[in-house]
């Protein structure tokens, strides 16, 4: 099948009517969809699909041993978030194999294609979950008892999608398989269009972080409980979220509240609490360390003038991450043998070849984004540059899948 025939086939999954977003939360319906998607359409390629211990998916292709090359991304989304984030990336995955086939190419080593589960960390709040798990940098006990917004575990989750939740944990064998990852993804920004480029490789990525600040105060009547008298945990939140930009701006780094939970949550009440959710994001670990903190350091303040408690708790992080110059520059190599022009960019989105980097050489292509709107309904790449994508990692699983 052609990108646009496979793009046709995934794009109304999970996507809610209402939002014209998708919902394809981990361990859901949706997901489970999704999931069987891609393994219908690997097997119609020949490939051989595996689900790992930790519910990512594996669909081989060649011969099996040390020395692999992988690619893929992720099917899971934000709430309401785009069609292109992950999941360009493993239909492109599907038709790059497609495309290698129909020339009569056969690799020389095995090439697999990976579909990370938990990568937007939408349903138990810590991104990259899947490739996490798999090397080891979050305890199997701890992502067992993670919960989503329901009170459900991941555990009970993934034993309700048939899957035992009890072997979680690393994969050094898959790990010590792989020789390459490659990972196509949306761009999710804008300079490629005014580079005038369709596809562009990834330099690297910034370090980020989520942060859990829990504001207490005390539940009251908003029509009798005078202003004076209250301790209402919404304004030292309010004041915390314009800190947060403020800082952010002086530091070059970025700053998002885009979740929080109001307690009880009656439209007639003053709340007994908030919780809140910071992304933070820097070029570099001192400065997105220092943002974080002087954010937390004026929050602090703003609750002791308001009466109200605060707790921060860290939920995830992932350190800078430099993709491998080497494999960088074979890429590179590669795509401009091929005729295509690929600038070399950095992101400041988080991705399992971010994670997989500290184990693996990794790199990353980007597809244009004309507009650079992410994790959004209005989220697009055209079709001429989706295809120019696939012929990109095409042209890289090529070379990379032969021995010399």
């Amino acid at each position: 099948m052609s990108f646009a025939e496979l793009w046709h086939e995934l794009e109304p999954l999970g996507r809610d009517q209402r939002s014209s977003g998708y919902r394809r939360y981990s361990w859901t319906p949706a997901d489970a969809e999704c999931r069987a998607w891609f393994t219908r359409q690997a097997e119609k390629l020949g490939l051989t699909v595996e689900p790992d211990n930790n519910g990512n998916l594996w669909a081989w292709w060649g011969p099996r041993g040390t020395n692999a090359i992988v690619t893929g991304s992720h099917l899971d989304s934000v709430q309401d978030g785009g069609g292109y984030d992950g999941a360009l990336g493993v239909v492109s995955a599907l038709a790059a194999v497609e495309m290698l086939k129909d020339k009569d190419f056969y690799p020389e080593r095995a090439v697999v294609l990976a579909v990370f589960t938990e990568e937007e960390g939408a349903r138990f709040r810590v991104p990259c979950l899947g490739s996490r798990l798999m090397t080891g940098t979050i305890a199997p006990e701890t992502a067992r008892a993670l919960t989503d917004d329901d009170g459900i575990t991941l555990a009970a989750a993934m034993t309700a999608a048939g899957c035992d939740a009890s072997l979680i944990g690393p994969r050094p064998d898959l790990l010590d398989g792989m020789a390459a990852f490659v990972e196509l993804h949306v761009e999710q920004g804008r300079a490629l269009a005014p580079m005038g480029a369709a596809v562009g490789i990834a330099e690297g990525i910034w370090p980020h972080g989520r942060w859990r600040l829990d504001f207490q105060g005390r539940a009251d009547h908003a029509g009798t409980a005078r202003l004076a008298d209250r301790k209402d945990p919404m304004l030292p939140y309010a004041r915390t979220v314009l800190a947060a930009r403020h800082t952010a701006a002086c530091n070059g780094a970025l700053a998002t509240f885009g979740k929080m939970i109001a307690e009880p949550g009656g439209a007639n009440g003053v709340p007994s609490a908030v919780i809140a959710w910071l992304d933070a994001r820097a070029p570099d670990e001192a400065t997105l360390e220092n943002t974080v903190t002087a954010v937390r350091s004026a929050s602090m303040r703003f609750c002791l003038e308001h009466g109200v408690t605060l707790s921060v708790r860290q939920e995830s992080y992932t350190p800078v991450v430099r993709f491998d110059q080497g494999l960088r520059d074979r890429i590179a190599g590669v795509l401009a043998a091929a005729g295509i022009a690929a600038p070399v960019l950095p992101t400041g989105a988080g991705h399992d070849a971010g994670v997989l980097a500290a184990r693996v050489p990794t790199a990353m292509l980007f597809v244009r984004n004309p507009t650079g709107v992410s994790h959004s309904p209005a989220e697009h790449a055209d079709l001429a540059d989706c295809e120019a994508g696939v012929r990109a990692l095409a042209a890289v699983l090529e070379d990379l899948a032969c021995r010399t």
